[in-house]
């Protein structure tokens, strides 16, 4: 190694660093929560009325309505279209396990349709061969922050007369064909998990849509189906969104923008380095535009394991998103799909690799990452 990267070996560059992006605009945040301390009005309130209207206004859409997390704003979404016991709903095995769990807590059955081995979404002509007469919803997944292919999938969904629910938990303010994600199905699906590009200091989501009827079934449904105190109209849960995380995400959202277009430029970078070597770069379809929710390499699979241990070695973090694909987890075993049924969704499971790419990371910061790949696989 270089001198210099002998130099940087000392200084621990963790996969996301939140305490860097909290100090760059801690006066702004601490001036929040105090207000919101102050005025005791921690449940729903005024910050979370203007983060509803300003993220539907981001996304392009009518209404947002906030939630107390990613996963509940899919139940909500799938509960809100009636799925039920028996019913199917389509979507990818290659996602975080909330997908499918929505789904099944929801009552529904997951039906898992293979990836698209480039952009690692749902590949749409899949999607054809699973539809049944108990299909309710499709569920693309936006996966690491680039959109799945929605021309192809709504028009699908248009000519079976199914919804499309879109998971874009890692992907607001991502672009497919200048439309943003979460705006362009029956209802989109956002979280703002603190490691979120846009990111809480706790659990939260929002459900986007552009339906009137959609927007009030969630809201009653958030708030155990009541819209007048102990006035009940339906059977609902306890998914309302806090005021103390809608007025951190409010100030965070000034600033997502910026932090995006860090996150493309250090991808840029990484991928001049990584040219020609046996590290994949992501690969962006020319109608998307990325937001490197995680910029995710694909190498050798006996190398993976290795490549891990060496760069904790030199204090660079890193991490396999997702080893173990749904359909081959224990829980969805009563589904009898067995390895090999999806076999490019397998292959990402275990040759990925994310790597550090949030926005506060230096120049040098990419430069010593991607140097340090290129060096272990190619030695």
């Amino acid at each position: 190694m270089k001198r210099t990267e002998l130099k940087q070996k000392d200084k621990k560059i963790p996969l996301l660093d939140l305490k860097t992006q909290y100090r760059s605009i801690k006066k702004e945040i601490d001036k929040a929560i105090q207000r919101v301390v102050d005025e005791q009005n921690f449940i729903m309130g005024k910050d979370v009325t203007l983060l509803e209207e300003e993220i539907a206004s981001y996304c392009g859409a009518k209404f947002g309505i906030g939630v107390s997390s990613g996963t509940e704003a899919l139940f909500l979404a799938l509960k809100t279209i009636g799925v039920k016991e028996g019913d199917e709903v389509i979507t990818t095995p290659f996602t975080f396990m909330a997908t499918g769990s929505a789904i099944s807590n929801a009552g529904g059955r997951p039906v898992f349709c293979d990836i698209n081995p480039k952009t690692y979404n749902i590949d749409p002509n899949g999607i054809k061969n699973k539809i049944s007469k108990k299909t309710k919803a499709i569920m693309p997944v936006h996966l690491y922050g680039q959109c799945a292919d929605m021309d192809e999938i709504l028009e699908i969904a248009n000519a079976n007369g199914i919804k499309v629910i879109e998971d874009a938990a890692q992907a607001i303010g991502a672009t497919y064909k200048k439309k943003k994600a979460s705006s362009m199905g029956d209802i989109g699906c956002i979280s703002f998990f603190p490691s979120k590009n846009l990111g809480a200091f706790g659990d939260a989501g929002m459900v986007i849509t552009n339906d009137a009827n959609i927007a009030e079934k969630i809201k009653l449904l958030r708030v155990h189906g009541s819209k007048n105190q102990y006035v009940h109209s339906g059977i609902g849960t306890n998914a309302s969104l806090d005021n103390l995380q809608a007025a951190i995400l409010r100030v965070k959202l000034k600033y997502l923008d910026s932090w995006t277009k860090k996150r493309q430029k250090n991808a840029q970078n990484y991928d001049k380095i990584l040219n020609g070597t046996l590290a994949t770069p992501p690969y962006v379809a020319s109608y998307n535009t990325h937001v490197y929710h995680q910029y995710v390499i694909k190498v050798p699979k006996a190398k993976r394991g290795g490549l891990v241990q060496y760069l904790s070695e030199f204090n660079i973090g890193s991490r396999a998103y997702y080893p173990i694909p749904l359909h081959l987890q224990e829980c969805y075993r009563f589904l009898r799909y067995k390895k090999g049924d999806f076999p490019h969704s397998e292959e990402a499971a275990n040759s990925t690799l994310a790597i550090p790419i949030y926005a506060e990371l230096e120049a040098e910061d990419i430069n010593y990452i991607g140097t340090s790949i290129k060096s272990y696989l190619s030695a």
